[in-house]
C-alpha cells in the first residue's frame, strides 16, 4: 500500500523569506565577536553553532510536557542535568530540573522554597531575604509567588554582603535566603559559607543564584595555573539549592538553565501535578507545560562537544582577559573598576564630574561596541557593566577594547555630563506612580526623551540620566508604558 500523499497545502513564496530575516537583524546588535558585551555570550569556537542549530532542529518538535511519550527528553535532561551537578558540588543525593533561563530556575527556586516552609514549618507569611545586589527575578518571584521580600545593604566599596547582616534579616518567616556567585551588577561572590550556615542554625534554605557565573567559575577551578574562586557551590555545608545558566558560559543556545537541589526530597516541592479534571493527568517539573525539546537537545550537544578540557581553557582565557581588562581600565584617566570582581563581570564608574559614564557608553556604541548602562542605586554610582566571554578573551582584542575605551573616555569628556533639570525632577518626585493616567504618563515618557510611538533616540544618555533621577516606583510604573508603545499592533 503506497503512503497517503500530504494534502496541496498553498505556501507563501519562501525565496524572500531569509532576505527579510537579515534585514531584519541588520538593525541589532552582533552576537558574535565579543563587542555587544551583555546578552550575548559567544565561545568563538567555528562550528558550534551549525552543532546547536542541527541537535536544535532534530528535537524541536519533540515535547518535553510528556516524557512517557518522549523518553528522550529525560535521557538527554539527566544528562545535563548530571554533568552540572558534577561540576558544581552534587552528591549521590543531588537532584535537578532543566529549565528555559535563569528567571525561570529563579523562580523554581523561590516557589520551592515557599512551598517547603508551608508544609515543614507551617509558615504562612513567608518571607525571603536578599542582598540589595541580587537579581531582579528574585523581586518578580516574590511578586508572583507572594513572598515579603527582605533587602539587606552591601557593603559600599566591595558591594558585598555581610553575613552578619542578612542573618540579623531571618526570621521565622523567611522561607529562601539568597547569595550571588556572582552578583550580576558588580561580579563579586557573596560570602555563601558563612550565610549559608547561618541559614541553616535556623532551618531556612540557603539558594546561590550562580546563573552567570556558575559554569565559569566551576571550570575555572579546574585549571592549574589560576587561582580557584571562593567556595560556592552544592559542596559547600548549608547551601540547599543553585542555579545555573548554559546559555551563558557553557555558550549554548539561549533557553537553556539548571537547578540543582540537594536532593530530590526538596525538589519535589516545585513540582506541579494535577489529577481533578477530565482531560489528561498533568505534572510540571516547571512553570512551562508544552516545551520544546530543542533548547535541551542543543545545550546536551555543545557540552558533548566542548567537553570538560575545553570549558576549562575557555574559563582560563576569560579569567586572564578579564584581569587584563580590570588592570587596563585602572590606567584610563577618569574611570575606576567598582569594588574587586571574583569573576568576568566588571562594573566602570567614574569620579570626575565631568566624565558621565553613559555618555561613554554612547560614544563606544557609535565605534560598534556595546557596554550596559547600570544606573545609580543603593550606593552604587553609575556606571558599564561589561561582560568578558570567550570571543573577547584574546590579549589583543582586549588591548583593541582598552584602546577604544581610551578614546571614548576622552571624547565623553569633551562633550560633557547629560544634566536633568532639578525642578523637573522635584516634579516628578510628587507624582503618585499609582494614580497616574495616560496623559501624565505621556508627558513623563517624552520628559525622557522617548517619543509617542515608543521609538528611542539615538543616544541613550539624556534618557538614562532621566530615569535615574526619577524615583525607582515612576521608573517601574513607566517601562510597562515604553514596552506597550513598542509593541504596539499598527
Amino acid at each position: 500500500m503506497s503512503s497517503p500523499q500530504p494534502p496541496n497545502v498553498p505556501r507563501s513564496e519562501t525565496a524572500a523569506l531569509p532576505a527579510d530575516l537579515a534585514a531584519l537583524r541588520a538593525a541589532d546588535l552582533p552576537v558574535h565577536g565579543g563587542r555587544t558585551m551583555a546578552y550575548v555570550y559567544d565561545a568563538g569556537i567555528a562550528g558550534l553553532d551549525e552543532l546547536a542549530a542541527g541537535a536544535h532542529a532534530a528535537f524541536a518538535g519533540v515535547n518535553g510536557l510528556d516524557m512517557t511519550v518522549f523518553p528522550s527528553v529525560v535521557t538527554l535532561e539527566n544528562e545535563v542535568v548530571g554533568r552540572a551537578a558534577a561540576l558544581l558540588g552534587g552528591g549521590e543525593r543531588t537532584a535537578g530540573t532543566f529549565t528555559s533561563g535563569g528567571t525561570e530556575s529563579c523562580l523554581l527556586a523561590v516557589l520551592t522554597a515557599r512551598e517547603h516552609a508551608h508544609r515543614t514549618r507551617g509558615v504562612r507569611r513567608p518571607e525571603i531575604v536578599l542582598p540589595v545586589t541580587a537579581h531582579a527575578a528574585f523581586h518578580k518571584a516574590a511578586h508572583l509567588f507572594g513572598l515579603t521580600v527582605v533587602t539587606v545593604p552591601v557593603h559600599p566599596r566591595t558591594f558585598r554582603v555581610a553575613a552578619s547582616d542578612l542573618a540579623a534579616a531571618l526570621t521565622d518567616d523567611t522561607a529562601l535566603a539568597v547569595v550571588s556567585a556572582p552578583s550580576y551588577a558588580h561580579g563579586v561572590i557573596d560570602p555563601v559559607a558563612e550565610v549559608a550556615a547561618a541559614a541553616a542554625t535556623r532551618g531556612v534554605l540557603c539558594h546561590v543564584d550562580a546563573c552567570i557565573g556558575g559554569w565559569y567559575l566551576g571550570h575555572r577551578r579546574l585549571a592549574a595555573d589560576i587561582p580557584p574562586p571562593p567556595a560556592f557551590d552544592l559542596a559547600v555545608p548549608g547551601v540547599t539549592s543553585l542555579s545555573v545558566d548554559l546559555h551563558k558560559y557553557g555558550y549554548t543556545p539561549k533557553g537553556a538553565s539548571v537547578l540543582l537541589f540537594r536532593d530530590a526530597e526538596l525538589r519535589r516541592h516545585g513540582w506541579f501535578a494535577h489529577a481533578s479534571w477530565p482531560g489528561y493527568p498533568v505534572v510540571n517539573t516547571t512553570l512551562q507545560g508544552t516545551k520544546s525539546a530543542g533548547p535541551l537537545a542543543a545545550a546536551w550537544a555543545v557540552l558533548r562537544e566542548v567537553g570538560t578540557a575545553g570549558y576549562t581553557e575557555l574559563s582560563r582565557r576569560v579569567h586572564l582577559a578579564t584581569r587584563q581588562l580590570i588592570e587596563g581600565i585602572g590606567r584610563i584617566e577618569g574611570l575606576r573598576v567598582l569594588g574587586a570582581p571574583d569573576a568576568s563581570l566588571v562594573a566602570v564608574a567614574s569620579d570626575d564630574p565631568d566624565l558621565d559614564p553613559f555618555v561613554v557608553a554612547d560614544e563606544m556604541r557609535s565605534r560598534g561596541w556595546y557596554l550596559q548602562p547600570q544606573p545609580a542605586f543603593a550606593g552604587s554610582p553609575p556606571n558599564l557593566h561589561l561582560t568578558v566571554t570567550a570571543a573577547v578573551a584574546a590579549p589583543e582584542r582586549i588591548a583593541e577594547l582598552l584602546a577604544e575605551l581610551g578614546a571614548a573616555t576622552i571624547r565623553a569628556r569633551a562633550l560633557g555630563p547629560t544634566g536633568v533639570d532639578p525642578a523637573v525632577v522635584a516634579l516628578a518626585a510628587a507624582l503618585d506612580p499609582d494614580t497616574l493616567g495616560p496623559h501624565e504618563v505621556a508627558a513623563a515618557l517624552e520628559l525622557a526623551g522617548v517619543s509617542a510611538d515608543g521609538a528611542l533616540p539615538a543616544r541613550m544618555a539624556p534618557v538614562l540620566a532621566v530615569l535615574q533621577a526619577l524615583p525607582p516606583r515612576l521608573t517601574e510604573r513607566l517601562l510597562p508604558e515604553l514596552l506597550g508603545r513598542l509593541y504596539a499592533l499598527s
